[in-house]
């Protein structure tokens, strides 16, 4: 997505440079400092997207030499006519060869869109889509962290490795003066006692349907898939909740479905790690994550009647 797009804001730099000298002044400073913003995202953009293309084609351990190959050639003609014809030719020509330059890599990690796809296929089918499969389902420009069941329409939006705020924020309303949250139903605590044994916590907020996956300290790559997978599951049963209960589904009703679906993820995951393994894909490379994410350490006391919950400390995790 980012190696593309770096290429589409170097071409319009380049139309809006040759744009330049038939206006005037004011307009013509406007217009080449535009062209100098385009510049800078497309440098952006393609060091982005550099180390993770380099290091997908860096077969024989020849990283370095990748890294370090890399040169622009531009040619100049003096002519209106024919330096518009060539620009437009040649710049059609480089686009169109770039996207079937980004089509046809096929990445064996699992970003949020390559994961939905293959999660939500192994989920309906029982199967892994290998990464050539994916990459010709996939699509180059995605919103960030939507969710969609084998490329469907948006279910919802994800957010993983956040602050506990969020989630917390999702559960009632906050205090005008302190911003403290309230949660009579003790769904925060519900949600620790569930997800004891697992090393995210997991909440769908149907305010802004948004699914909140809250990571624990230390937890490995395969278990943020596990939660990208849950999610995905909660989110494509949520359009049934919802038909069975009113348009708005109650606490309850979500935590009875963050349950269940929690129960049928976890039957299914070593099955599908296994399967994911075998169909190409590096798992124990964490790549859902876009930001510099947050982890929490939960301290609950002794399993007592009420499961009291003792505390909570934010651990700040770089990336």
């Amino acid at each position: 997505m980012y190696r593309l797009a770096a290429d589409v804001f170097n071409d319009a730099a380049m139309v809006l440079d040759c744009l330049s000298p038939a206006l005037p002044k004011g307009p013509r400073v406007l217009l080449l400092s535009f062209s100098s913003v385009l510049s800078a995202l497309c440098g952006i953009a393609a060091e982005s997207s550099k180390a993770s293309l380099s290091a997908h084609f860096a077969k024989r351990g020849n990283l370095g030499e990748l890294n370090a190959v890399g040169s622009v050639v531009v040619s100049r003609v003096s002519s209106p006519i024919a330096t518009w014809s060539l620009l437009i030719l040649l710049l059609s020509i480089h686009l169109a060869m770039n996207h079937a330059a980004v089509r046809a890599v096929n990445m064996h990690t699992l970003n949020r869109q390559r994961a939905g796809i293959v999660l939500s296929t192994f989920l309906d089918h029982g199967t892994a889509l290998t990464p050539l499969e994916v990459s010709q389902r996939e699509r180059i420009f995605e919103w960030d962290g939507v969710l969609r069941w084998k490329g469907s329409s948006p279910l919802a939006k994800a957010k993983i490795g956040g602050p506990l705020q969020g989630l917390v924020s999702s559960l009632g309303p906050s205090h005008p003066v302190t911003g403290a949250t309230s949660d009579p139903d003790s769904v925060l605590v519900k949600l620790v006692e569930l997800f004891s044994l697992e090393d995210y916590l997991l909440w769908y907020s149907s305010s802004n349907r948004v699914v909140y996956i809250v990571l624990k300290e230390s937890v490995p790559a395969q278990s943020q898939l596990k939660a990208w997978a849950q999610g995905l599951m909660l989110a494509h049963r949520l359009p049934t909740l919802k038909l069975a209960i009113g348009a708005t589904a109650g606490k309850d009703e979500i935590l009875e479905l963050v349950q269940q679906s929690l129960s049928d993820v976890s039957k299914c995951w070593d099955t599908c790690s296994e399967q994911l393994k075998a169909a190409g894909w590096d798992i124990d490379v964490a790549s859902l994550e876009t930001a510099s994410g947050t982890r929490i350490r939960l301290d609950v006391q002794s399993r007592n009647p009420s499961r009291r919950l003792e505390g909570i400390d934010h651990v700040e995790q770089a990336s």
